[in-house]
C-alpha cells in the first residue's frame, strides 16, 4: 500500500504525571504512525503537561475515527484534554482592521505568496478604507460602524459574520476598538491581538511621540489573545527593535509598524502550527 502523503498534528494538554509520553509514543508506534517530531513540556508550577507531536500514517487505508477510538482510553487515562489536526485543512483565518493598513497588508502579502497557509474568508473593519485592499486580494469585506450606541448591533453583526464565514481564528490587525466581555469570552483562545509595547509603557494617543519625549531605546509589540482584561490575555510573541536619540516620532513610528507586522504574522503561524497551548495566564509555546 501506498502511504498517505499528508501528516497529523496531535496536541495534549493533562494533569502532569509519570508515563505520558511513553504511553502516547507507544500508541502510535502499534498503530503503525511515524514520527515526524516531538515536542513537550512538564509545568512544575501548574502541575500541567503539555505535549505536540506530528506523526504521518503509513498505511493507506488510514482512518481518523479509528485513530480517535484508539487513543481515547489512553485520554481517559491521564484526563487529557487532547486534539488531532489534519494539516491538509488550512485553517480559515479572519481579520479585523481599522485604518491602519501595515499589519493587514503583511498578513495578506504571505497569504498571496502562500507563506502563510491558511484560507482568509473576511475582512471586517469599522472604517471603508481598508475595502480597495480586499478587493485587490479577492477577499470580502464587511463594514461595520461602531458608535457606543450601535456597539451590541455591531458585535453582533461581527459575530455573525465569523460563524457564516467558519472561521477558526480572528485577528485583530491593529482593530481599534476595545471588544465586549462577551465577545471576548465567547471567542476565548481564537482571538489575536496586536499592540506596541515600550520599556516603559505608554498607553493612549501618541505613543510614539511620548516614547521620542522620554528618549527610548527599545520599540516593541506584543500578540497575544484577546481577554476581558484590556491588553492583558496570554502572551504569543514579542518583538523588539533598538533606537536612539537621532530617531524622530515618525521613525520610531515605521520602526513599530514593521515590529508590529513581524510579531503580528508570527503569532498567526505559531497558532497555525497548534504550537501554542494555554496554560492559565500563559501559554507554552512548542517550538
Amino acid at each position: 500500500m501506498t502511504a498517505p502523503d499528508n501528516t497529523f498534528i496531535l496536541t495534549v494538554d493533562c494533569p502532569d504525571t509519570i508515563g505520558i509520553v511513553a504511553a502516547v509514543a507507544s500508541f502510535l508506534r502499534d498503530q503503525g504512525f511515524f514520527v515526524e517530531e516531538s515536542s513537550h513540556f512538564g509545568d512544575r508550577d501548574t502541575g500541567r503537561f503539555f505535549m505536540r507531536t506530528v506523526f504521518t500514517p503509513q498505511r493507506a487505508d488510514f482512518s481518523r475515527g479509528r485513530f480517535e477510538q484508539g487513543l481515547e482510553p489512553i485520554a481517559r487515562q491521564f484526563d487529557m484534554d487532547w486534539h488531532v489536526y489534519d494539516t491538509k485543512v488550512r485553517p480559515r483565518v479572519l481579520i479585523m482592521a481599522s485604518r491602519h493598513e501595515h499589519c493587514v497588508n503583511d498578513l495578506l502579502h504571505r497569504y498571496r505568496t502562500g507563506a502563510l497557509a491558511v484560507e482568509i474568508p473576511a475582512i471586517i473593519s469599522n472604517h471603508p478604507d481598508l475595502a480597495s485592499l480586499a478587493e485587490w486580494h479577492r477577499i470580502p469585506f464587511f463594514h461595520v460602524p461602531v458608535t457606543p450606541e450601535s456597539k451590541p448591533q455591531a458585535e453582533a453583526r461581527m459575530l455573525e459574520i465569523i460563524k457564516d464565514t467558519k472561521a477558526e481564528l480572528v485577528v485583530l490587525a491593529r482593530y481599534m476598538q476595545v471588544l465586549s466581555r462577551d465577545i471576548c469570552e465567547g471567542l476565548s483562545g481564537r482571538i489575536i491581538n496586536i499592540h506596541h509595547s515600550f520599556l516603559p509603557g505608554f498607553k493612549g494617543a501618541r505613543p510614539y511621540q511620548k516614547a521620542h519625549a522620554h528618549g527610548v531605546k527599545l520599540i516593541g509589540a506584543t500578540a497575544h489573545y484577546v481577554t476581558a482584561e484590556l491588553d492583558e490575555g496570554p502572551i504569543i510573541e514579542q518583538g523588539v527593535e533598538r533606537v536612539d536619540h537621532t530617531h524622530s516620532p515618525a521613525d520610531l513610528a515605521a520602526v513599530g509598524r514593521d515590529v508590529e507586522s513581524l510579531t503580528l504574522a508570527r503569532a498567526v503561524q505559531l497558532h497555525i502550527d497548534r504550537r501554542v497551548l494555554l496554560n492559565g495566564r500563559k501559554t507554552v509555546i512548542l517550538r
